[in-house]
């Protein structure tokens, strides 16, 4: 596990493409995925943000991205993004893992490593990420991180529900490590 380089990009947009297709039933939408067709500019170059992987023999296997990106409404919850500092706040995104490698520890790692990067930049106080329940796994392993902001299966967005989207997003707040 380890930051990722240029010579990763394309590995790990594999991972994130096979993932958006496989697991979540509707595949690319550019108005949400659009940072997986543009990794170098999302994650490699702004200072404060950062695109960690995870290889298995010689293959990256799993992804995690850390962006400076406070929640907006909309596209979420009124409640998601008055909950976070403008400005200060560090998304995670893109913490995908290849279904035969999934259950050894490594979105755990990459997390980890995500949190602790975020941590070292001042200029985050607060670390927010969603997830797509339909996503195997994805809801318990975030349970036992962070806390539930708000469910969309349980309550109504109106926002995602105009934008016509099929999402079961529940958004999630983490602390950073001190």
């Amino acid at each position: 596990m380890r930051q990722a380089e240029a010579s990763d990009l394309a590995q790990a947009r594999s991972v994130m493409l096979d993932t958006v297709y496989r697991d979540f039933g509707h595949g690319y939408l550019p108005q949400w995925h659009a940072d997986i067709i543009d990794l170098e500019a999302c994650y490699l170059a702004p200072e404060d943000n950062a695109l960690f992987v995870a290889e298995r023999g010689g293959r990256v296997v799993a992804t995690a991205g850390v962006r400076g990106q406070t929640p907006a409404s909309p596209p979420h919850p009124p409640e998601v993004a008055a909950r976070f500092e403008e400005g200060r706040t560090a998304s995670l995104y893109r913490v995908y893992v290849r279904p035969e490698h999934r259950r050894r520890g490594l979105a755990g790692a990459l997390v980890d490593a995500c949190l602790a990067f975020a941590a070292s930049r001042e200029r985050y106080t607060g670390v927010y990420l969603h997830t797509d329940a339909r996503t195997p796994g994805a809801v318990e392993f975030w349970s036992r991180r962070g806390r539930v902001l708000f469910d969309e299966r349980i309550a109504v967005n109106e926002a995602a529900e105009d934008a016509g989207e099929p999402f079961q997003t529940v958004h999630f707040e983490l602390d950073l490590p001190r």
